[in-house]
């Protein structure tokens, strides 16, 4: 990103909390090696190599706390990780968490205090997801600047139903108007903290009347004004949940690197 001194700061809330259970493993997912490294490096790594964000608040399992510091953190020097906090029992509890050490600066155990961003922006990103780029995160950035909410994602392929209780088709949506949802997940850091106190207020209310919550956008959506603004990510930028997606992001790094070899090789040529 070319310099901008009117650049506001921009700190990432990667989420690793999860205990994966659909991956059939007794190694949470995020630990699990994806050629050679943990699954959530990559996700890590565009965040430390990004020329967007600034810092980044790091979710985890309480018991994996000390791990994560030690064998991840430090391992492979991650300095944009100003701190590791524990994670909670639901996702938009992690996230919560995670917004809590961002717009305070408080730290737990040895960590240093840090600045507070109450003013930027937070970009919440699925500590699963191995193929964040930084031109997904320009992208988002320049939507946040302006409509204050954006999400990543991209238009679906395939027909999607709405079915009922029993199974049955109910309902074909147009296509034309259905996006999968990715992340990151990005916001005026204000208005994303605003929205999620709403929602620990109001949290047991939903629970019991069986809504669910699944992503941050949709807690913008249901206690806020603002709209949410869908930007282009890309196909690749998959959440790995299943072994089967295991084996897709398995062959995409294949791929890369066949790419590059080819690009070195014709150089050669």
């Amino acid at each position: 990103m070319e310099a901008n001194m009117n650049k506001k700061r921009c700190t990432a809330i990667v989420l690793a909390a999860g205990r994966g259970s659909r991956m059939e493993s007794g190694v949470a997912k995020q630990y699990m090696l994806l050629r050679g490294r943990p699954l959530i490096w990559y996700a890590l790594h565009a965040v430390e190599e990004s020329s967007v964000i600034d810092d980044c608040i790091l979710v985890t399992g309480s018991e994996d706390i000390s791990y994560v510091r030690e064998e991840i953190v430090a391992k492979y020097s991650f300095s944009k990780v100003t701190a590791v906090v524990a994670g909670g029992k639901e996702r938009y509890d992690s996230v919560y968490n995670g917004l809590a050490a961002a717009v305070s600066g408080s730290r737990q155990g040895d960590e240093s205090p840090c600045v507070p961003n109450r003013d930027g922006y937070i970009f919440i990103q699925d500590g699963a997801r191995p193929f964040l780029t930084e031109e997904i995160l320009k992208r988002c950035y320049a939507a946040v600047e302006k409509d204050h909410a954006c999400v990543a994602g991209m238009p679906v392929k395939d027909t999607i139903k709405i079915v009922d209780e029993n199974g049955f088709a109910r309902q074909t949506p147009d296509r034309n108007f259905m996006w999968q949802v990715q992340t990151p997940q990005v916001f005026d850091a204000a208005l994303i903290l605003s929205a999620y106190e709403k929602l620990m207020q109001e949290k047991e209310k939903l629970l019991r009347e069986g809504v669910s919550i699944t992503d941050d956008a949709m807690v913008v959506e249901t206690f806020t004004n603002c709209k949410v603004r869908l930007v282009e990510g890309d196909y690749r930028n998959i959440k790995v949940t299943t072994p089967e997606d295991m084996a897709v992001a398995e062959a995409f790094l294949n791929c890369d690197t066949l790419q590059q070899q080819e690009n070195i090789d014709g150089k050669r040529i």
